[in-house]
């Protein structure tokens, strides 16, 4: 049964087998042998390789220690050599197979002959003693060679445990971020080709990639794989040993390749077959304005950057700047594009496109700014217009309803808030929500007022010479409400959910108001099932249309708790539905654990522009740090939940009505607070990319 022969064999591996135990080291030992390494040399270095040999230090005791264990390993190798070979004293092979030779086990230890001339170095690599080998099994008989076993030395290189990689493919060490859905661009992909082709052709392959540790730093992993074959010459299983070594490149600015390998006439030759594939195909024959407007303009920056990699011409391409806007444009829309227009002057759509989608450039700082908010308050509404920040309303001493707006411009070269001069304001009010359209245009609804609850509009333009809020009615509006959710839609529609009524019942509806037509109409959204009512929860956009709502405080039975729980929609399709994300967790950079975020409400949801939301903040249990960032794609078909460990110093509160998001790369929370008392000078900002020529 080829189960028994695999569980034997792996017996050997993982030391299940007390007559065949074999260390990891023992198993370099063989196949250093095999390769052609010398471990014991006595000329004075354990391999034939252009460096001077050490001198033997007696007075060391890890020089002692390695002697030793050298010995010892040796010994072992000889007696499981001599099982790997035939009754003529030949390492087994397809070609042995072939004759049909018959395999016989001895016990036979070989004596260690001092002229180890004869297993020369004939490759281009060399491993030092001192540097640890990594070895990975993979089971050869099933799909995608699946790991089966990897040593220590594995999870020390990689940061990857062992439970973390079994059963799944190695290629995951050619991603830089462990949940990528691809491999990097700088990746080798003729050594990824070669390396595919001998694995299915059951023969060895030896070369030098690109890998990742968990944490994305760079390796260069020197490989080698090893076909294992059973008695009816049928690859059961696949050694790799691998020496990893630090990749001293600059992933910001080295382009592809990484590495000018020299390999063999047969890497020659495939290089010159990829040669005459490139003169003969048909897509390198389209014209560049084909290329770039009707193919590359269609992908994804992160299929762009993979592209890239084909050849020097379609690498231009994909390098210019006005691809990979078009790239971006199609991918997020034209109103995310424009808002981040600015950004681009200082980095470029390329490195943009890049930042955002890996979130390596992602930090936090602190800032000050000046001017003052005055009478102090809170539970007030803010929103980002172009590059200004925007308060409007708030929660005054004695529960005063407050109606003036604040302006914190971030172009000027000392910010600093000033109160906006306008010719009437809405009713004053607190727990409603603010929204801006177009970069000008801010729109009030609902809250709580003088009078009970609000379920009115105003607009406001910012940019008028004398700025005036002006009440928008039109058909049947919903029903008054505090501490609902709202968003934009295509920069024209708003779009409100869930809250709470005066007498303190949750709601659950959706509504939807067309600002762009000359009068504007409420519209619910029709769903045939809608989540839980609640209040306190976050509503995002993503994908254009859709909907992703999160959190708050929900109604169950008698009972109202805090949501951790995630809701999608497409409000464009004929016939709307909310659906629930069954969202896993992953283990993110640095992070300890697989955790998904707690339970909580009145947080902060940003939308990146690629689609994927971040949380953060609002009010959760004691245990658990609201600055602690959670990052979700609610497109992917398998939504998982990942932690993100920022640099820089958190805020340590953040409220989803006093976080705003500038220019889709900025997320700055205004202050905090002690006691009642907020400080509005004091601001935190996540920056999403980097943002000074300086940086690049």
């Amino acid at each position: 049964m080829p189960n028994q022969r695999k569980n034997s064999w792996l017996g050997i591996v993982v030391n299940i087998s007390p007559k065949l135990v074999i260390s990891t080291n023992t198993f370099v030992n063989i196949y250093s042998k095999r390769y052609n390494y010398n471990y014991n040399s006595k000329k004075g270095h354990n391999f034939s390789s252009p460096y001077p040999p050490r001198e033997r230090n007696t007075n060391n005791p890890y020089f002692l220690e390695r002697e030793t264990q050298h010995t010892t390993h040796n010994k072992m190798m000889h007696n499981h050599l001599a099982m790997l070979e035939d009754s003529d004293g030949q390492p087994q092979s397809p070609n042995n197979r072939s004759a049909k030779k018959p395999r016989k086990f001895t016990q036979k230890i070989k004596q260690q002959d001092d002229e180890d001339e004869d297993y020369l170095y004939n490759n281009y690599y060399y491993f030092t003693p001192p540097t640890p080998s990594s070895i990975v099994v993979c089971d050869a008989l099933e799909f995608e060679f699946p790991i089966i076993y990897v040593n220590t030395t594995f999870e020390i290189f990689t940061g990857y445990r062992a439970n973390e990689v079994l059963g799944h493919n190695c290629r995951f060490l050619q991603y830089r971020d462990p949940h990528a859905q691809r491999r990097h661009p700088l990746v080798d992909p003729v050594v990824v080709s070669e390396m595919r082709r001998c694995l299915e052709d059951g023969v060895e392959f030896q070369g030098e990639l690109l890998n990742f540790r968990k944490d994305g730093t760079p390796l260069v992993n020197r490989l080698r794989l090893q076909p294992i074959y059973d008695d009816d010459g049928i690859v059961t299983h696949v050694i790799g040993i691998q020496i990893f070594s630090e990749a001293k490149i600059n992933l910001n600015h080295v382009s592809y390749p990484v590495f000018k390998q020299m390999y063999d006439q047969k890497f020659k030759c495939v290089n010159e077959h990829s040669t005459k594939v490139e003169e003969t195909c048909g897509i390198l024959q389209l014209s560049d304005e084909v290329l770039a407007y009707n193919i590359l303009s269609r992908l994804t920056p992160r299929d762009v950057a993979s592209i890239g990699s084909v050849c020097k011409r379609i690498y231009q391409l994909t390098k210019n700047e006005h691809v990979r806007k078009m790239v971006c444009q199609n991918l997020w829309g034209r109103e995310v594009t424009y808002n981040l227009e600015r950004m681009t002057k200082n980095l470029g759509w390329v490195r943009l496109a890049r930042e955002l989608t890996t979130l390596e450039a992602v930090s936090w700082r602190k800032f000050t700014v000046g001017g003052s908010v005055e009478p102090s308050r809170c539970n007030f509404s803010a929103c980002a217009a172009g590059n200004r920040l925007v308060l409007f309303g708030g929660e005054g001493v004695g529960m005063q309803p407050m109606d003036d707006t604040f302006v914190l411009n971030l172009d000027s070269e000392h910010p600093e808030w000033r109160r906006v001069s306008v010719k009437s304001s809405p009713p004053g009010r607190w727990g409603h929500t603010l929204s801006c359209l177009n970069e000008s245009w801010l729109v009030v609804f609902g809250g709580c007022g003088r009078q009970g609850l609000l379920n009115d509009v105003f607009i406001l333009d910012l940019d008028a010479k004398q700025p005036t809020w002006t009440e928008i009615s039109g058909g049947t509006p919903p029903v008054r409400r505090s501490w609902h959710s709202s968003c934009t839609v295509d920069g024209s529609k708003l779009v409100v959910s869930g809250g709470c009524t005066d007498s303190g019942v949750l709601l659950s509806d959706t509504y939807l108001l067309d600002l762009t037509t000359d009068r504007p109409v409420w519209t619910e959204i029709p769903t045939s099932w809608a989540p839980p009512s609640r209040l306190g929860h976050s509503l995002s956009v993503y994908g254009k249309k859709n909907l992703f709502m999160f959190g708050g405080l929900v109604k169950s039975g008698q009972l109202r708790l805090r949501s951790g729980e995630a809701y999608t929609i497409d409000i464009e399709t004929e016939n709307p539905r909310w659906r629930e994300l069954e969202c896993g967790a992953l283990a993110g950079t640095g992070s300890q654990g697989a955790v998904v975020p707690p339970p909580r409400l009145d947080h902060v949801a940003v939308s990146m522009p690629c689609g994927r939301i971040i949380i953060f903040g609002g009010s959760i249990a004691n245990l658990h740090s609201p600055s602690q960032l959670f990052l979700l794609d609610p497109s992917e078909e398998k939504p998982s939940w990942r932690t993100l460990n920022v640099p820089g110093q958190p805020p340590k509160f953040a409220w989803g009505h006093s976080t705003c998001v500038v220019g889709g790369t900025r997320v700055l929370v205004l202050g905090g607070h002690t006691g009642e008392e907020w400080i509005l000078n004091e601001l935190h900002e996540l920056c999403l990319a980097s943002k000074h020529d300086s940086d690049l």
